[in-house]
């Protein structure tokens, strides 16, 4: 196989912008910069407490704010994330990274991302960044699309009386005094099914707009919560589409009155019936 090189490279960027790359407009008209002296804070340690100047250069704060922002744009894992990045194109070109750079892993992202959370920074810093796709007219215009995907995590092998004491929020007998095995065990994850089959771990609802195909809202609770129980963490009122589109799992005589009673029209999937199967 012959190595890529410039001009092929030039030549599908252009074959991406043909195609009007979303992220190339976003990339256009955020001003990224004015970030970096809230993520900096943050992120970079003063003078005094840095220990060393050896070892390995950190990212770029900007760099890896942008990379949080693909990832809730496209609803990615911290995994999917840095697979993404260096699988496609559009992802490196939006953060300004060549082939030979270095690319973010799912544990730096992991923790650039807990920094923002504890720092209690995340909602300003997003509600920032929608501010400056408002004003250029990305709002969110094609209606809402609700969605709810599985996360599974490693299973943990407990007794009954274990997973007993952790649904109850308590902690199991033994525990407390053995910090190396809780700091092993997801106490906050729950079992589900899905088409018969078992899952260990969490969900991620999100409300996509329609038109855009952004993610615009995103909660994540454990795997037991039934999609249609977040939907009052996803709905927007400030989207100008009245239709709200999902799968069968949200309809109910409870949903479709919700939504009635918000002014949203439910395009809502119809659910097929024993004898009575969906008609055209």
């Amino acid at each position: 196989m012959a190595q890529m090189g410039l001009f092929d490279l030039s030549d599908r960027y252009a074959s991406l912008d043909s195609k009007r790359d979303p992220l190339v407009e976003i990339d256009a008209i955020v001003p990224w910069e004015e970030f970096r002296p809230t993520l900096e804070r943050v992120w970079r340690k003063p003078e005094a407490e840095r220990k060393s100047r050896a070892g390995r250069k950190p990212m770029d704060a900007v760099v890896m704010f942008k990379t949080l922002v693909l990832g809730a744009l496209y609803n990615l894992s911290d995994d999917q994330i840095e697979y993404q990045v260096r699988d496609r194109l559009s992802f490196m070109r939006f953060l300004g990274l060549g082939l030979e750079d270095r690319v973010p892993d799912a544990k730096t992202v992991w923790l650039y991302r807990e920094g923002l959370a504890q720092a209690g920074v995340v909602d300003a810093l997003f509600k920032q960044f929608d501010g400056y796709l408002a004003r250029q007219g990305y709002i969110a215009r094609g209606g809402q699309i609700l969605d709810a995907s599985i996360v599974p995590v490693p299973r943990n092998h407990n007794t009954r009386e274990e997973n007993k004491a952790i649904k109850n929020g308590e902690m199991p007998e033994g525990w407390a005094d053995k910090p190396a095995k809780r700091s092993q065990k997801d106490t906050d994850a729950r079992w589900t099914k899905k088409h018969g089959k078992s899952y260990y771990g969490y969900k991620n609802h999100v409300n996509v707009d329609r038109k855009h195909k952004l993610v615009r809202r995103y909660h994540v609770s454990d795997a037991a919560l039934h999609d249609s129980q977040a939907v009052d963490h996803l709905l927007m009122q400030g989207n100008t589409g009245s239709d709200v589109w999902a799968d069968p799992a949200y309809r109910s005589e409870e949903m479709e009155a919700k939504l009635r009673a918000r002014g949203l029209k439910s395009r809502i999937h119809r659910k097929g019936k024993r004898g009575k199967p969906l008609g055209a």
